[in-house]
């Protein structure tokens, strides 16, 4: 990776390096990480964390925390790193591939973890690698999640962003390992149906399946000027950092 460019996340709020070709974060790392009901004190780690722009945005809305990230992509791993020092939020990453993950990290458990998994099962490969390794599914979905679960402490909170069609690969995964699962979809206008799902689960846990209302990101039924055109709740969460985790609280 030689050519780099600089991105504003949280309305500047956060200023992140990213790749200035093939594959960037976007409003996905944002969501997972407003997503994750992470408290100061507590230890999240982050699954495949790129240039480290979910762990970042967590970290910028909840400071205390001790984050962690895993990377198997070593020139993406030191983007996180230099991304963490030059934010102020401590943000240690490991380089490993998360099937095979390094002694240390094996040692370690955490209350959160949080994972954006490649979307992409088959299809024509993004010419450049990084790309391809980020979209593409090479390491199959259900290794993401045992991971995850093998890293979490009991009662531990799994939160995942994957696309709505891998909804029932996620749920298969999950089944008699993790319960309390809530799924928000994400649609991009009222009315479509969902493209993304956030979805969270507790490690051990046997309550029941709750599916929440749809988050829409888009305001009105089409694009109709120039400009963005964020819902109210969109806008806290991608711009002013706000969490979205109320939306996953029980209502009575």
């Amino acid at each position: 990776m030689t050519e780099t460019r600089e991105d504003g996340f949280l309305g500047g709020r956060l200023q992140i390096t990213q790749p200035a070709r093939g594959y960037r974060s976007g409003a996905d790392a944002v969501m997972l990480a407003a997503a994750c009901p992470a408290q100061a004190g507590q230890r999240v780690l982050e699954l495949g964390c790129g240039a480290g722009v979910a762990s970042l945005c967590l970290g910028w809305r909840v400071p205390g925390l001790h984050l962690v990230g895993l990377e198997q992509q070593e020139d993406f791993a030191e983007l996180a790193r230099g991304n963490g020092a030059r934010n102020g939020i401590a943000l240690r990453v490991m380089t490993g591939d998360l099937s095979r993950p390094p002694a240390e990290l094996k040692a370690l458990s955490f209350d959160h973890v949080i994972a954006n998994p490649p979307y992409f099962l088959s299809g024509t490969p993004a010419p450049l690698a990084g790309r391809a390794a980020a979209r593409q599914e090479v390491t199959p979905l259900s290794v993401w999640l045992d991971a995850g679960l093998r890293r979490l402490r009991p009662g531990g909170i799994l939160t995942l962003i994957q696309r709505a069609d891998r909804l029932d690969d996620l749920l298969v995964g999950l089944r008699g390992r993790a319960g309390a699962i809530a799924v928000l979809p994400i649609a991009a206008r009222a009315g479509r149906q969902a493209g993304r799902v956030l979805l969270t689960a507790q490690k051990g846990a046997r309550s029941p399946l709750r599916l929440l209302a749809p988050f829409v990101m888009h305001a009105g039924a089409a694009h109709e000027r120039d400009g963005e055109d964020l819902t109210e709740v969109a806008r806290a969460v991608l711009r002013d950092g706000q969490p979205i985790t109320r939306l996953f609280a029980k209502v009575s």
